[in-house]
């Protein structure tokens, strides 16, 4: 019985996802997310080459513009190569580590002040500590309730592909440092297309595209300890992400309103400093327990063994 056109670009399809799962990923990650940011690059907040103007909603137009792609990219690109290569058991595991809280109490409280003491110290560091100033009582009533947000928007949207599924699956090929390296390029990659339009402030320069790309990487090394120490929780890993971006948003310019250029470098400098330290400590292993090896693309990933 010969099988349709369809039924046979279906079975090369699932092959292909099958023999390169970390390739399918990233590919569709970048391609669904690019293609949904596209209509806002386009738009009036971009090129102007389309006539209309994302609505605001809370973060500007973040949560109507953004948060789409964001979720649509790595999201469906880790629930579609999991299902092809893992079936609905192994989406079954996908979604329970999404529920996966339990973690040391010390893993929590690092993920919610390590960013935001190693930022403050390394922009004082930075600037000699001019132009520190103390925030007002409204920021501390809105930074838990929009960390909150930033869990439940970026978060949600990014971690379960980027660290659940590929970091899993890239330390289970390579060195932790090595899985972290490749994995923040990609990360870093997947981000540019916003660098045009407003997502990147109003003055986009070269220095502002590396400033994120140094940060990011960096953070890449925090959240791959966290990852890995924290019992591959992925709640845990979510907040650290956001501890980031909250204090960014929120606090930083009111710790430095007069934030000029050395200032901006200084959260480079303190993850930079943190990152360091914590390779050092961990002598490169980012609280990794399995073993990497070279294996083949298709072959089954499992979780790594947990002291």
């Amino acid at each position: 019985m010969t099988s349709t056109p369809t039924a046979a670009a279906g079975n090369r399809w699932q092959a292909t996802v099958q023999r390169f799962p970390l390739i399918t990923f990233f590919t569709l990650a970048n391609g669904i997310s690019w293609l949904a940011w596209l209509p806002y690059v386009l738009s009036l907040d971009g090129f102007g080459v389309l006539h209309f103007r994302y609505p605001d909603l809370l973060m500007g137009n973040q949560l109507t513009a953004i948060l789409p792609g964001a979720y649509l990219g790595p999201l469906t690109a880790a629930f579609t190569v999991t299902d092809v290569t893992e079936g609905r058991e192994g989406l079954r595991r996908w979604r329970r580590r999404l529920f996966q809280f339990r973690a040391g109490v010390g893993w929590y409280a690092f993920a919610l002040f390590a960013v935001p003491v190693a930022v403050l110290l390394g922009t004082i560091a930075a600037t000699d500590g001019e132009g520190l100033r103390t925030p007002s009582l409204m920021v501390l009533a809105v930074y838990v309730p929009m960390l909150v947000l930033q869990f439940f928007t970026t978060g949600l949207a990014e971690e379960p592909g980027w660290r659940d599924f590929a970091l899993s699956r890239l330390q289970q090929r390579h060195q932790p440092v090595v899985a972290t390296l490749v994995l923040g390029v990609l990360w870093i990659i997947w981000h540019l297309p916003l660098f045009l339009t407003p997502w990147a402030g109003p003055d986009v320069t070269p220095a502002t595209i590396v400033r994120f790309a140094v940060m990011a990487m960096e953070m890449s090394f925090l959240i791959t300890l966290v990852y890995n120490k924290g019992r591959q929780s992925l709640p845990l890993v979510m907040l650290l992400h956001c501890s980031i971006n909250n204090f960014q948003s929120v606090a930083f310019s009111e710790f430095f309103p007069d934030a000029g250029e050395e200032a901006l470098w200084g959260p480079a400098l303190g993850l930079g400093v943190l990152a360091l330290v914590v390779l050092a400590v961990t002598k490169g292993r980012l609280g990794y327990t399995g073993t990497s090896t070279q294996v083949p693309q298709n072959a089954p990933v499992s979780p790594a063994p947990r002291k």
